[in-house]
């Protein structure tokens, strides 16, 4: 079972050529980050082992590929975006185990 993810919020968009995108976003204070950056770590490590050795560009055939993007803000607040390029099956089953962020 998947340890429930909190601070990100998951969003699934289509694309073009049957490639999806998922994207994680938390904007937070400082002092909360650790924790946000706990959840990314999460998401990649579930990413790793549930498609192994398929990472990598999804338009040359692999399952899926990761980007992260973390701005920190002058005022102390800290926005992550975590997003994945995924095929439909990464794409189903990523939102299987996560899709429901609800408490």
């Amino acid at each position: 079972m998947n340890a429930p993810i909190r601070h990100l919020t998951l969003d699934l968009s289509d694309g073009s050529d049957e490639i999806l995108t998922v994207e994680a976003m938390a904007s937070t204070r400082d002092t909360q980050h650790g924790a946000v950056m706990t959840e990314v770590d999460l998401l990649r490590a579930w990413a790793r082992r549930e498609f192994a050795g398929r990472q990598g560009p999804v338009e040359d055939g692999h399952d899926w590929d990761d980007e992260l993007l973390v701005q920190r803000e002058a005022d102390g607040w800290v926005t992550v975006t975590l997003t994945f390029s995924a095929s439909p099956a990464f794409a189903q089953a990523f939102m299987a185990a996560f899709g429901d962020t609800e408490d």
